[in-house]
């Protein structure tokens, strides 16, 4: 039917429309905008700067053409492989890609080594926690030690603050 739907749809259209006139408008203008009217004392610039650019990019890279003499020297000697042809050549700069990727892996060998670390710590705490525990443990059961009548050995005791004294001195 002819319901809110449909003139929603309709108004959805007509904005759509009205947007398309206005970017035409706005590409047109751009257009004009940008035309190579340099100033005349630079003018010569401009025009050497436009055809290095140009050349750029229609000149295909040297690194992805194999040439002939490198081939036949490598066949030549005997060593030929494509790796050995490659690395002759001037060495390629890294790309934001590879440069990105080697940051991560300095990033995420960092953080392994912190974890390796903190890890290591942990386990040191929790082994001096054992031994402390242990030995109040060790302790608390010799001074609790209680005759057959029920009352303190002072005896052990005695013994262990002997043990004490001894191992502080």
């Amino acid at each position: 039917g002819r319901g809110f739907a449909f003139r929603r749809k309709q108004k959805v259209e007509r904005q759509y429309r009205k947007l398309l006139k206005k970017r035409r408008k706005v590409h047109s203008q751009q257009d004009d905008q940008f035309t190579d009217t340099y100033p005349e004392h630079l003018k010569h610039l401009y025009l050497a700067e436009e055809e290095k650019m140009l050349k750029k990019r229609r000149r295909p890279p040297d690194d992805s053409v194999l040439s002939e003499e490198k081939l036949n020297k490598a066949v030549d000697t005997g060593t030929f492989s494509y790796r050995s042809v490659t690395t002759e050549g001037k060495f390629k700069r890294k790309t934001s890609n590879q440069k990105a990727k080697e940051e991560y892996e300095k990033i995420k060998a960092e953080r392994a080594r912190k974890k390796e670390e903190a890890e290591k710590r942990k386990q040191q705490r929790e082994e001096a926690q054992r031994l402390y525990k242990q030995k109040k443990m060790e302790a608390y059961k010799i001074l609790c030690k209680k005759t057959k009548k029920g009352q303190p050995n002072l005896n052990l005791q005695m013994e262990f603050l002997l043990q004490k004294i001894q191992q502080n001195t």
